[in-house]
């Protein structure tokens, strides 16, 4: 038996990502139950697993031996899930978008703190190489003070109606692809940005997908409590042109950018470097980051409070697209 259980919650989709990460670090951490509302899908992940399968996951958290949960479930059920699991007792590792609304991530909160389990953001693409070494030169004081910060997550996307499922709906997602992909985005921003988000405002756009509610496409403005200023471009209409950066950062001593791959710096000093990185399966990776967080007792990268300020900055983005201001981060709890 590994050393720490899981309860996969939602079978389908992106359970097959992370469940990769399972295989990978089968010494430390496995799947022993799984739970999916359709049947076939919890039985055939249950054999494929030797997991044991059920389609209601409160009744997985109260007959199985589990240390934590993996929810894997569409953005509408994240809430209740998380708040289950945590009153059962169980550490949580929550796919993207950890909730919708204030009122859900203000009852996420006061789960997990009254419980005293660990919350854990499955935002994978803090774990790309570019990602950790951007985050170790700027925590290192490279660009001095930092002024600007740059993301961009943007595809062609081949969704059509009859394969779009709940996405569709803006009750379900919650939106449109800004809180779905541009997501990444947004908490890659966080996270180089290194302060608190103030405000934000977005211009929303359906270019191409007229059949979902939400927008396809999203541009977003964001000012966190240091004076960072965050530009974020994110669609499912089209492919970024070939010279936009994956994230880039600006400060008082140069500039550095990244196409995923490698991390370019350049200083007004005249100095350039450029650091190419070896790919990795950043699902992988997060799996194991999960499992040694535990393991470990040590924090997770991101918790439920990079989660909620995620949320926050994508509320306040909605917001400012609505009214057509600059919206406010709402503070939770």
């Amino acid at each position: 038996m590994p050393q720490i259980k899981v309860g996969l919650i939602g079978a389908g989709g992106i359970a097959s990502a992370h469940i990769k990460g399972y295989r990978e670090h089968a010494d430390k951490i496995g799947v022993t139950a799984v739970a999916d509302a359709v049947q076939e899908t919890a039985v055939a992940r249950g054999a494929e697993l030797g997991a044991t399968p059920y389609t209601d996951y409160r009744q997985m958290l109260e007959t199985e031996d589990l240390d934590a949960v993996d929810i894997c479930l569409p953005h509408h059920l994240h809430q209740d899930a998380i708040v289950a699991a945590a009153e059962a007792g169980k550490h949580i590792l929550c796919e993207k978008p950890l909730c919708l609304t204030a009122e859900e991530a203000a009852a996420v909160r006061t789960a997990v703190s009254a419980n005293g389990v660990t919350l854990m953001c499955a935002h994978n693409q803090l774990f790309m190489p570019a990602v950790a070494k951007a985050k170790e030169l700027l925590d290192a004081g490279t660009l001095g003070t930092v002024y600007e910060v740059r993301t961009t997550d943007s595809f062609y996307n081949d969704f059509d109606p009859a394969n779009m499922g709940w996405r569709a709906s803006t009750k379900t997602s919650g939106g449109g692809e800004l809180i779905d992909t541009g997501y990444h985005p947004t908490y890659l921003m966080l996270h180089l940005a290194g302060g608190s988000p103030v405000e934000a405002t977005a211009m929303l756009s359906t270019h191409r997908l007229k059949f979902m509610e939400g927008e396809d496409s999203a541009q977003v403005l964001i000012r966190f409590d240091n004076g960072v200023v965050g530009q974020l471009v994110t669609s499912w209409a089209y492919q970024p042109a070939a010279s936009t950066e994956r994230f880039s950062v600006v400060g008082e001593l140069g500039a550095l950018h990244s196409d995923g791959s490698s991390v370019t710096t350049r200083l007004r000093s005249g100095e350039t470097t450029t650091i190419e990185l070896e790919p990795v399966d950043t699902f992988v990776a997060e799996i194991g980051h999960f499992a040694d967080s535990l393991l470990g007792k040590t924090r997770p990268l991101h918790t439920e409070e990079e989660g909620i300020a995620v949320l926050g900055i994508l509320l306040a983005a909605y917001e400012g697209a609505r009214t057509k201001t600059i919206a406010p981060v709402l503070r939770v709890g």
